[in-house]
């Protein structure tokens, strides 16, 4: 079971390499499009993963709380298990999503031309008050031009069963910019476990919460809320990870 687990993994890091290189230049080519169109170019990539997974290595996927998702500008903030997720959401919110991401992705070769394309906002870490000034900019054009901006607020991919520390950053944009919150959660770790090679099948729940407003409410208030409800609900999907803890 483990070698076939292995070979299905290996064959889906081959096709997903491969395709990465060729969608580079898919890319490229569509750069002169307008935005929306070439969103929608680039995101192909993202479905294409997203199904190899499903057919190649038995990941499948649920969303429940979809009714929750605003006709507005809002701003995602969600847990963070593994790239599946920065892969999958994508493809499927209603609006282009803005990832707030350290700028180093953009060298990567390949995949980060694609990311060169998509509006989003790159930051460097190390420039501290600057680098939250330089996103409150640019979130504010991004959210007054329809998209949506995404956020983990735990900062890094954080192992099934475990709870990193909530940063502000998410909720301090949101007072900033006046823009509702909405929570997610999701058990993407149980298929796709960090710093793992090999996938395992299953069935991913994602979980889409009530929006939060920001009215009334400072950064720390919200943070809270978003943090008590994702590690709330998490307990909920993955009841078996935190077993430790009864």
């Amino acid at each position: 079971m483990r070698l076939i687990l292995f070979l299905r993994s290996f064959v889906f890091a081959i096709l997903v390499t491969l395709l990465t290189v060729v969608w580079a230049f898919v890319c490229m080519l569509a750069a002169p499009l307008p935005y929306n169109k070439r969103y929608w170019v680039t995101a192909r990539w993202n479905v294409i993963v997203i199904w190899l997974g499903k057919v190649l290595c038995g990941i499948n996927y649920r969303v429940i709380g979809a009714e929750n998702l605003p006709d507005e500008p809002v701003i995602l903030l969600s847990k963070h298990q593994s790239a599946w997720e920065t892969i999958f959401y994508l493809t499927y919110m209603p609006r282009p999503l803005v990832f707030v991401f350290k700028k180093e992705l953009l060298y990567i070769p390949f995949f980060g031309w694609g990311l060169a394309l998509l509006r989003m906002i790159p930051i460097d870490r190390s420039k501290g008050k600057d680098a939250f000034a330089h996103v409150v900019v640019h979130g504010k054009k991004r959210l007054a031009n329809g998209q949506w901006i995404i956020m983990f607020p735990e900062g890094t991919r954080i192992p099934v069963g475990q709870k990193g520390y909530y940063k502000g950053g998410g909720a301090r944009l949101a007072v900033e910019t006046q823009t509702t919150i909405v929570p997610v959660a999701m058990n993407s770790g149980d298929c796709w476990p960090k710093n793992s090679f090999i996938k395992q099948p299953g069935l991913i729940t994602v979980s889409i919460g009530k929006p939060i407003s920001v009215q009334g409410k400072d950064a720390v208030e919200l943070i809270r809320d978003v943090e008590s409800w994702i590690e709330s609900e998490m307990r909920v999907l993955s009841p078996q990870n935190y077993l430790n803890e009864q």
